[in-house]
């Protein structure tokens, strides 16, 4: 089966299924590892650890490809790829579909935010017109080459023109033919609520730690009727604690001694890489050349 099926029936359970966000491949294959169906690849994520940036527009479509591209190649997994605002125009969006479709995309999320766009839990967003992203949807829907590809159609208009605005848009790109749409930062869980129950096709919930939205849990996501449950950044902002804490150990003591615990072992960090699958090719092709 195609990923992009796979990810089409995922979104249908409508089962708020978690599926993390990573910036990288190795953070892919740990998302793996741990047994989650899919992997989300996070736009944040990408500007925050590949540019070390904050989510306002920074990152190019080529980045993202390459970037997308390395994790496709690193895991199985369905990827639902955030191309942002598709980085212009409708015919930028023609090339951005394409050229994530190529590295591996089997959902692409495109957002109704003026470009540059800015983190969606984020103050000070702007929102296009309407009728300019239906035409980014249609657009979207008309370059794929794999009809299972998902379309995915986020509005940020919650935080613009209030949450009747945002179904409203919601509804249009639906019409437009999105196959899942995703409005963003509802503010509390009556408005989570009402998304799946109001919207016709499958529904994304963003589970931002310290952003705007509530994060109920998983159960009662399940209940509203949800397809996805993301935590876009759970990994990058352990990441980030992790990382800050071994190293103030470094820095205090001169030495990793008592601060062990802080670190994956070595051959955690080998297994995770699938160096044992490496070495197998190589032994495989020594010998073939002998």
């Amino acid at each position: 089966m195609r990923q992009t099926t796979k990810l089409k029936q995922l979104m249908q359970r409508r089962d708020a299924v978690i599926v993390p966000g990573v910036a990288n491949a190795m953070f892919a294959r740990i998302v793996e590892r741990q047994g989650f169906e899919a992997v989300y690849v996070t736009g944040a994520g990408v500007a925050n650890m590949h540019l070390g940036a904050p989510d306002i527009g920074l990152t190019t479509v080529t980045e993202l490809g390459e970037i997308t591209a390395a994790i496709s190649d690193a895991t199985p997994l369905p990827l639902i790829v955030d191309g942002d605002t598709g980085f212009g125009n409708a015919l930028n969006v023609v090339r951005t579909v394409r050229l994530l479709e190529r590295a591996g995309a089997s959902g692409i999320q495109l957002e109704d935010q003026v470009f540059p766009k800015r983190c969606g839990h984020f103050a000070g967003k702007e929102v296009i017109p309407a009728s300019e992203m239906v035409q980014k949807i249609k657009a979207a829907v008309d370059a794929r080459q794999d009809g299972d590809l998902q379309i995915i159609a986020r509005t940020d208009a919650r935080a613009v023109d209030g949450f009747e605005a945002a179904i409203e848009r919601a509804e249009a790109f639906v019409e437009a033919g999105a196959d899942v749409t995703f409005v963003e930062a509802p503010l509390d869980e009556d408005e989570l609520a009402a998304i799946p129950r109001r919207l016709p096709v499958p529904q994304l919930a963003n589970m931002v730690h310290g952003g705007r939205t509530p994060d109920p849990g998983p159960g009662r996501l399940r209940e509203m009727g949800f397809s996805v449950a993301l935590y876009a950044n759970a990994v990058l902002q352990a990441t980030i604690r992790g990382a800050n804490e071994v190293l103030t150990h470094l820095r205090e003591t001169g030495s990793l001694a008592g601060g062990e615990h802080l670190l994956a072992g070595f051959e955690e960090r080998q297994t995770t890489v699938d160096k044992e699958r490496w070495d197998a090719l190589d032994e495989r092709y020594r010998k073939s050349g002998d």
